[in-house]
């Protein structure tokens, strides 16, 4: 019986560009697309809606709060990627990700924009730089060289149960990436390409984004380093 793949996306205010997203998803071979309306206050639903996605409300803002909100509605899946709505990632390329899965090698695989050049330049400077400075001190403080933390990502839907993931906002990809170190669960990363994002980012297109998103990755990387793993 073949594996039922699960897709969620956060989604806020991406009107512009969610249509692509869904429409360059091999949506024939999944087994559900959820699309997480967080709060926008454009059309996203309705073109996430028109687009074959199903779309799940979430007004509580913060990217880890829809993600959580997203897992709440899967459909038994057996497996779940995390696509950002921005058309930065290429979502066609999904079947990298899965294919590790697939074969029964890894439990979590993360696509990586710091590998290939030409995605690692269309990152901004000040996310290139926190990518590398979260990277190193994950590597530094609990044991695993990761290149990036980059949002799209697939993982064995009982991993991610077992991760017990609670981060509500910009912490979410750093705490994923930590605790699936600390379970032992086989990881591997993937080149991915990227390409700058349909509109202006809400993290790191704004100083004080940025600053918020990098204070907290910083914050979640020395919150498990004191907390003893279970």
């Amino acid at each position: 019986m073949p594996e039922r793949i699960s897709v969620i996306i956060p989604a806020f205010n991406e009107e512009a560009s969610i249509g692509l997203v869904l429409d360059a998803l091999p949506q024939d071979r999944l087994h559900e697309i959820i699309v997480v309306d967080n709060g926008s206050t454009d059309r996203t639903a309705e073109v996430a809606s028109g687009h074959g996605a199903r779309v799940v409300g979430e007004t509580r803002r913060g990217y880890g709060r829809a993600c959580l909100t997203g897992i709440a509605a899967l459909d038994r899946p057996g497996i779940v990627v995390f696509l950002d709505g921005d058309f930065s990632d290429y979502p066609e390329e999904i079947d990298l990700l899965l294919e590790p899965i697939l074969a029964g090698e890894k439990d979590f695989v993360l696509g990586s924009r710091m590998i290939l050049r030409k995605s690692r330049a269309a990152l901004l400077p000040q996310a290139r730089y926190g990518n590398r400075l979260a990277v190193f001190l994950i590597q530094l403080f609990f044991g695993h060289r990761y290149t990036d933390l980059g949002p799209f990502r697939a993982i064995r839907y009982e991993s991610l149960r077992s991760l017990g993931m609670q981060d509500t906002n910009f912490g979410w990809t750093v705490e994923m990436q930590i605790k699936a170190v600390r379970k032992g669960l086989r990881i591997a990363e993937i080149p991915v390409r990227y390409r700058e994002r349909v509109g202006v980012s809400k993290i790191t297109g704004t100083v004080s984004g940025t600053f918020k998103a990098g204070t907290k990755i910083i914050y979640t990387l020395f919150k498990y380093l004191l907390k003893k793993p279970r």
